[in-house]
């Protein structure tokens, strides 16, 4: 049976995981040159986790949860509006609850339209902890090829490397 990663172009599926550090803006552009020009398609991945501490407490672990449920939606939405923009298709976007290795090697394993995993790259010494995951311990595991995007590259930079 044909795996459905590798085939039409326009099947591509990129995936972005999102939080909140400054190098997400260079994966989401280089995601939305390559996406524009291959006839692919993004999709956006936000995993949170609670505080086992507080999670005793049902009042505060569910207002807690509830919490950090809108801050996962809001920012898919913000940077789904980017991409919708950029590539002229909604991102598929996907919310999940733990660590973020885990939950992203899972989404992978269970969406085998998902075929390549674009991280954005801290500058410095620590280019985060998917990145050290991907490119370390687990390089190779995840089943997918595995672009990482220096943060630091300016947009005219991305839109060089990406030029057609």
């Amino acid at each position: 049976m044909r795996d459905p990663r590798i085939g039409h172009e326009d099947k591509r599926m990129f995936l972005v995981v999102v939080d909140d550090s400054e190098e997400l803006s260079a994966a989401i552009r280089y995601t939305c040159n390559r996406a524009k020009i291959t006839g692919g398609r993004v999709a956006l991945l936000y995993v949170y986790d609670l505080d086992k501490d507080f999670q005793q407490f049902a009042a505060v672990g569910n207002l807690m949860e509830k919490e950090a449920l809108h801050n996962a939606e809001d920012a898919l939405q913000r940077h789904a509006m980017v991409i919708q923009q950029a590539v002229g298709r909604v991102p598929e976007m996907f919310v999940r609850k733990g660590n973020s290795r885990e939950e992203l090697f899972k989404l992978v394993a269970e969406h085998p339209e998902i075929s390549i995993l674009v991280l954005g790259a801290a500058p410095g010494k620590k280019p985060g902890p998917l990145v050290e995951a991907v490119t370390g311990k687990f390089a190779g595991k995840i089943g997918i090829p595995v672009t990482v995007v220096p943060g630091d590259l300016n947009a005219n930079d991305i839109d060089r490397l990406t030029s057609g």
